[in-house]
């Protein structure tokens, strides 16, 4: 432990897991939120290609208020506004998230939009010219939230909020507390619903986190207790996506490593963003997002092996951390060495579980490079406005030329 000691915080939150866990818990959470109206948002595939809203239909009873299946790709302002007068007239007291990231986000955004007054443009982050950027504190109660992952999903117990609006020239970004959820439930049988590629893909982006976040060499021992478990568990349960891709136990084991990397964020009072391991948030998120047909791992595994290899100064403590983590490690590397050895590593494995390595698989454009790098200055998680748009936007470009 570091001798400046460390802080940690904790959330209210219940985990509900296994089988059958909608029936088992769900009606128990409602209650205990003290709701009467529990109103169901997801996209059009899991009401209309799974029973998953009929067995919450059935498991909550007079309790079930509806559903609004109208979410979309990224979490669009258009859908969020549709779901928010969807809940409104439902009379809803509480929301319940029945998807992967783009449904997490939209639901938070949706609560945010039922409880705060003011205008959805004045109170998201800021970009004011020349000044650094801020998120407005929204501070108005939030009906509660209940989340079902349908994938891992770094999203499931957060609270930031990014929507995607093709009128402005960056995402909608939303930040408040109050919009994590009460309860989570990972249930085997919506889990089982998930298409391979999508679940491949949520995976690949949780994998990829837990990568970069091995290499923190200054964790608090909370932080790192539930760090080093969520890589153990990911970096077993990963391979075995390709391996067993119609079995639960791999998708819960992910889905769990994604929540526990998530506490291990709360206990260290940090986000694992920064740092030659981990990609590029910033960029990733331009790619998807600009990109329908590019989901969220893709957008991420395709930057990482670059990332680190374009990196000029990759200290020895955090490289052996990582390089050791895979079993790449050999004694009398270097920093440099030992990161590369870690690249090569997982562009063999991205490519074996049949995800892209390079731009060029996804299929985007060389002269749109620049304006992906663009649309990264935006983008408060990644920047916050701590760094030059030049530098911001030659960093991203230098990483797209070399990935491409």
């Amino acid at each position: 432990m570091s001798e400046a000691g460390f802080r940690a915080a904790g959330f209210s939150w219940r985990l509900h897991c296994g089988r059958q866990a909608i029936e088992l818990g769900i009606k128990e959470a409602v209650d205990r939120a003290g709701a009467k109206r529990a109103f169901v948002i997801c996209s059009p595939s899991i009401n209309r290609r799974t029973s998953t809203v009929r067995r919450i239909e059935a498991a909550l009873g007079p309790l079930y208020a509806g559903v609004f299946d109208g979410i979309e790709k990224d979490s669009t302002y258009a859908s969020v506004l549709a779901a928010k007068q969807a809940a409104v007239a439902s009379g809803a007291d509480l929301l319940i998230a029945v998807g992967g990231g783009s449904v997490i986000v939209a639901v938070r955004a949706v609560a945010i939009f039922m409880a705060e007054a003011g205008d959805p443009f004045k109170i998201m982050t800021q970009y004011p010219e020349g000044k650094p950027a801020y998120s407005p504190r929204l501070m108005a109660p939030k009906p509660p939230i209940i989340n079902i992952p349908t994938t891992p999903t770094s999203a499931m117990n957060r609270a930031g909020t990014g929507l995607k609006n093709p009128d402005l020239d960056h995402r909608m970004e939303y930040f408040d507390p109050k919009t994590r959820p009460q309860a989570l439930f990972i249930d085997e049988e919506v889990l089982l619903g998930t298409p391979h590629d999508v679940m491949r893909s949520t995976s690949t982006t949780v994998f990829a986190g837990l990568i970069g976040a091995m290499a923190q060499v200054d964790m608090n021992p909370l932080a790192e207790a539930d760090e080093h478990h969520a890589f153990h568990i990911a970096f077993n349960a990963y391979p075995k996506l390709a391996e067993q891709p119609a079995t639960a136990p791999p998708r819960i084991d992910l889905c769990i490593a994604a929540f526990l990397q998530n506490r291990s964020e709360d206990d260290g009072l940090r986000r694992f963003r920064g740092g030659p391991f981990s990609g590029n948030y910033a960029v990733s998120t331009s790619l998807h997002v600009r990109y329908p047909h590019v989901g969220q791992g893709e957008s991420t595994c395709v930057l990482q092996a670059s990332r680190i290899r374009l990196s000029e100064s990759i200290p020895l403590p955090s490289a052996r951390k990582v390089a050791q983590a895979v079993g790449v490690w050999r004694d009398g590397m270097d920093g440099k060495l030992a990161a590369h050895a870690v690249a090569d590593w997982l562009e063999a494995l991205y490519a074996k579980m049949g995800m892209p390595t390079n731009l060029r698989q996804l299929e985007i454009p060389r002269d749109d490079l620049k304006n992906i790098a663009a649309e990264t200055v935006k983008n408060f998680n990644a920047n916050a406005g701590m760094r030059s748009a030049e530098d911001q936007v030659a960093d991203a470009l230098r990483l797209l030329e070399a990935a491409y």
